[in-house]
């Protein structure tokens, strides 16, 4: 294993001052890159020399782009506070439409739905009989397929990355979409309740 005494992370290089862009730009590709053995991560193990990374903070082209950091930052943030706002305000605004079935269709569907969940397989007889369930258990079972049948409706938060908003924006989505099930399936609105409850 790489000895990392001599060497750096990338996030290491970040908490020295260094900015995304001031990586790619100044340092280039890592000396070392790959998997952690330690843990599992699909980010790959950046890691530059620590010599090579002193080097290059002691260049002028280093302290110009230092210096250009904290308003980048600024600009970066002010963007992303707009997006975050902006995404806000489109979950507001964007109609919910949720798919009316009647009652005998959506407890159908909603057995399937969790059957294909769980992956039942079918009888013994080939057929596939419904599994035994409670009344609470079928109500449950409905609000999850309608709430899977509004997941293009988290379209609405791409572009929202990290912890700017990110958040709160699902949340918001998630109360909107059970509000409008509710709604729609009035016997469901307990259940919808205690989501949004239990889900923020």
């Amino acid at each position: 294993m790489t000895d990392r005494t001599i060497y750096v992370t990338h996030v290491g290089v970040r908490r020295r001052g260094w900015t995304d862009a001031m990586v790619r730009d100044l340092l280039g590709t890592p000396d070392v890159q790959g998997r952690d053995p330690r843990r599992w991560s699909l980010t790959p193990v950046r890691l530059y020399l620590l010599a090579r990374v002193e080097t290059v903070e002691r260049t002028p082209e280093f302290a110009g782009s230092a210096a250009l950091a904290p308003g980048r930052s600024a600009a970066a943030l002010a963007h992303a506070e707009r997006r975050r706002a902006a995404v806000l305000a489109a979950v507001r605004a964007e109609p919910v439409e949720v798919p009316r079935l009647p009652g005998p269709e959506l407890e159908r569907r909603a057995v399937r739905h969790r059957r294909l969940l769980t992956a039942r397989s079918p009888g013994p007889d080939g057929e596939s009989a419904p599994p035994p369930m409670s009344r609470e258990s079928l109500t449950r079972w409905q609000v999850s397929y309608l709430r899977q049948t509004l997941s293009r409706y988290e379209a609405l938060l791409d572009g929202l990355y990290g912890e700017t908003g990110r958040g709160e924006a699902e949340r918001l989505l998630r109360r909107r979409l059970y509000e409008a099930i509710a709604a729609a399936y009035p016997a469901l609105a307990r259940e919808c309740r205690r989501r949004i409850a239990v889900e923020g």
